[in-house]
């Protein structure tokens, strides 16, 4: 192995590229037009463009990516996490171009991310696990059928998927079949292939998971646990290993089952057993993803050990370091730094990063794809980097958790910093015990969708002015009150007859004419038709960014004249989507 192509972006490429030249090897990176000046193609050795703007057009175009391998005589290939990582046909057709695939062969990759194969998997080997349906279900009759059987709530997953998306709770029988067709659209768009299953729900579980490594000599070890319970809408926003709270017999249960799963898969590589703990200590196996996590750093700062490393070893046939658990050394948690409004639903934000202050000291770890001046157009993923604490006890992260998040600054783009803060010092999250613990949808049932930040969180590096954060919806001032520097947000409809960048005056509102786009995405459908009354607030259309279902409200009372594009056609924030008469 001399040389090593990237097949991702972002702070995931960054890290591989990083990995690559500590062990001499060479890095190729690639990019879509839009990360012609991103980090990672800057950092690699070589850069090649993959001449397009969707993730269809570049990151998920095998033929492309093969191409570049050849031309730019890459001898191995890494996928990162996302886009192409966990398709057993890009491994395959890596190898039949004789490079060789830095991960578990694609007969494996079939089996584990089949989840319905999966499952099969983890019964072999009487890991625990909540009932589900034997296979992949035909539609929503299927779905009831079940729910019927076996109660409520319920979880639509897709088959074929992970990270959250094609998955949905069902509490209520009325649901299922809007809960099952958005699961099965949100499957088709981020894995092109809608296969649904259905699994019973277990209310208010945590979500922790188990590091896995296996060589090709037959060796498989569990270097450590994470929980990753805090998330919204199924997506992790802060991650911590060793996931505390857990008994000793929970732990070894946890190892035991891992190992086994993955001993009965034949896996090599990394790799990640996730699994659901209810509030009343019952494990269930949820699934295992075949690539690098999102959240290794922790395991990595917690154990150790250096994941990325690893996986370059084992591909290379090297033989694993450890043959038992190693112990936890810190403890150590990660804050996923999105460029999403917790304040608006944590909805995707665009725009161009300004400027950004990174946190420096002891204990501090930044892993990030983005600088001053990238753009974040809502093509792709909403993460921009990961923040990641450590410290010798869980009590004395939180601590340094608390100083690094005041240092952290963001300005250009809206991102969930003032979450991540109000968290670290929530009583809930703070709970020395897990008592107060937080849970799967303890962000939904406890804060609420309509979450309010406290201006104490907010308040930050913001020079005194005006500045239109574009995606936003909304122009933010800082304005310093009693030496203490307070931001208040005025919706982009008050400016609208200023244009788009202005910052001087207030102007009179404008009439509005229509909506527009609050981001780049692609339009999945109008859910007003022409000639309807819409009221300000009033969900208007669904829109595909940055890989997550988004609402659009219209901000304005109105009568819909016409429809200024397609389902199906792609957007920039400040387009019109519909006009009013």
């Amino acid at each position: 192995m001399r040389k090593v192509l990237i097949a991702n972006r972002g702070e995931i490429a960054v890290r591989v590229i990083g990995a690559c030249a500590q062990e001499g090897y060479e890095s190729v990176a690639i990019y879509a037009d839009s990360d012609a000046q991103a980090l990672h193609t800057v950092l690699a050795d070589e850069a090649y463009a993959l001449d397009g703007i969707t993730p269809a057009e570049t990151y998920l175009n095998v033929e492309k990516i093969l191409d570049i391998a050849q031309k730019s005589g890459a001898t191995a290939v890494h996928p990162g996490y996302g886009f192409l990582a966990e398709n057993a046909k890009f491994a395959q057709a890596v190898i039949d171009a004789g490079l060789i695939w830095i991960g578990p062969s694609p007969e494996t990759i079939t089996a584990l991310g089949d989840k319905v194969k999966a499952r099969d998997i983890a019964l072999a080997v009487n890991a625990p696990l909540a009932p589900g349906t034997d296979g992949p279900v035909e539609g929503p009759a299927e779905a009831r059928e079940f729910a019927e059987k076996h109660g409520l709530p319920i979880v639509i997953k897709a088959a074929h998927g992970g990270g959250g998306r094609g998955m949905r709770v069902v509490r209520e029988m009325h649901e299922i079949e809007n809960a099952f067709e958005s699961a099965q659209r949100e499957a088709v768009g981020a894995f092109g292939n809608g296969e649904c299953f259905v699994e019973r729900f277990l209310d208010k579980p945590r979500h922790v998971e188990t590091q896995v490594a296996a060589d090709q000599h037959g060796g498989v070890v569990v270097l450590g646990t994470r929980d990753c319970s805090l998330q919204r809408r199924h997506q992790k926003l802060i991650e911590e290993a060793p996931a505390p709270f857990l008994t000793t017999e929970q732990i070894k249960t946890l190892e035991k089952a891992s190992k086994d799963i993955f001993a009965e898969a034949g896996y090599t590589g990394v790799g990640t057993c996730e699994f659901l703990i209810a509030n009343d200590g019952t494990i269930s196996f949820l699934e295992v993803n075949t690539r690098i996590q999102v959240e290794h750093p922790v395991t990595e700062e917690s154990a150790g050990v250096d994941l990325v490393r690893m996986q370059l070893d084992i591909a290379a046939g090297g033989p694993l370091a450890y043959t038992e658990m190693p112990e936890p050394i810190m403890h150590a948690i990660e804050f996923r730094i999105n460029a999403e409004d917790p304040g608006r639903g944590f909805l995707p934000s665009a725009g161009t990063i300004d400027s950004i202050n990174v946190p420096t000291g002891h204990g501090i770890r930044w892993d990030s794809g983005v600088r001053a001046g990238t753009v974040i157009d809502g093509s792709f993923d909403s993460m921009l980097a990961k923040l990641i604490v450590t410290g010798t006890t869980r009590e004395r992260a939180l601590r340094r958790a608390v100083h690094a998040l005041k240092q952290l600054e963001i300005n250009g783009v809206s991102t969930v910093v003032p979450f991540d803060r109000m968290m670290v010092e929530h009583e809930a999250f703070k709970s020395e015990d897990g008592e107060l613990g937080i849970y799967t949808t303890w962000i939904e049932d406890v804060l609420g969708d309509d979450l309010e930040i406290d201006p104490h969180y907010e308040q930050g590096l913001i020079p005194v002015g005006a500045q239109v954060l574009p995606g936003t919806g909304v122009t933010r001032f800082a304005l310093e009150i009693d030496g203490t520097p307070k931001r208040i947000g005025i919706p982009d409809a008050v400016f609208a007859a200023m244009g788009n960048g202005a910052s001087a005056g207030v102007p009179e509102p404008a009439a509005a004419t229509g909506v527009v786009s609050p981001m780049g995405g692609v339009l999945i459908r109008f859910t007003v038709e022409e000639g309807a009354e819409v009221s300000q607030g009033e969900q208007i259309a669904l829109l595909e960014a940055m890989k997550t279902e988004v609402p659009v409200f219209s901000d304005a009372n109105g009568t819909v004249a016409h429809f200024e594009v397609a389902a199906g056609e792609r957007v920039q924030a400040g387009d019109t989507l519909l006009k009013f008469a």
